[in-house]
């Protein structure tokens, strides 16, 4: 069950660890800004190139999709390999440990195996579909609240989603919820995927951002969807939750304040 996959994503993680702990918190770190002005550091680069190497000597006929060097166009056909090199990449910029790599296989566009590892906290994820959802070897599930009120809810930058009209919708979750805060990024996915958390929502994400994450989620038993329901898409926005409050979170998201 995908065993040579598994086993490569995880030497991917690896090795990325290694490259990316050389440049974290180096005085020496270079944040070039790309043109959607986004940051990216010689790390990003070093890792995605690493990737694409290996990738190309275990499964030559496998494509990968990566933030820094593209390939997008017609992921869907085929096997294709998704990165992002470093998720959080301000954070690790500023030296906060908050970061992680993202590795993903789809095979014909659906998402079979992900890999999410955060070297800066010691913890890495890993799903394949069919075979649940692991923190560090040891198997995890989302929570089991059922009342947004008795809920954790985390998102992403709350500046980012008032210009947007499903603001006052996010500013009603959040008072109706137990408690919030804003974390963003992979490891908040993650909470909810091991049941410290119950709702993420983020308002826009890429494929290499979201691939990993939606297969660790829902083979934890959660939910992922965009704000309307659908399935994700590059550049839609990211709802995850336990499952059990997904469909009162979406219904609340789009009623408003």
């Amino acid at each position: 069950m995908l065993e040579r996959e598994l086993s490569l994503a995880d030497t991917l993680a690896d090795r990325a660890a290694e490259i990316a702990l050389r440049w974290f918190r180096a005085a020496d770190l270079e944040v070039r800004t790309k043109a959607d002005r986004s940051p990216v550091t010689e790390a990003d680069l070093a890792i995605e190139r690493m990737v694409r190497e290996e990738v190309a000597r275990a499964f030559p006929g496998d494509r990968v999709v990566g933030e820094e060097g593209g390939g997008l166009e017609g992921w869907r056909r085929g096997r294709a390999w998704i990165v992002d090199p470093i998720d959080g990449t301000k954070n690790f910029a500023d030296g906060v440990q908050l970061w992680s790599t993202l590795i993903a296989l789809s095979v014909e566009g659906r998402i079979v195996l992900g890999v999410v590892s955060l070297p800066g906290i010691g913890e890495r994820y890993q799903a394949v579909r069919g075979g649940g959802a692991r923190l560090n070897g040891r198997p995890i599930s989302v929570s089991s609240t059922r009342r947004v009120s008795d809920a954790f809810v985390l998102f992403s930058s709350l500046e980012g989603w008032l210009a947007r009209p499903e603001g006052p919708g996010v500013l009603g979750l959040l008072r109706e919820a137990r408690r919030s805060r804003g974390f963003g990024d992979a490891w908040s996915h993650m909470l909810v995927a091991r049941g410290a958390a119950d709702v993420m929502i983020e308002r826009e994400l890429a494929l290499w951002d979201w691939a990993a994450i939606q297969v660790v989620v829902e083979e934890a038993g959660g939910r992922i969807t965009q704000l309307d329901g659908r399935p994700l898409e590059h550049g839609g926005s990211v709802v995850s939750t336990n499952g059990v409050l997904h469909d009162h979170v979406l219904a609340r998201l789009r009623a408003g304040g």
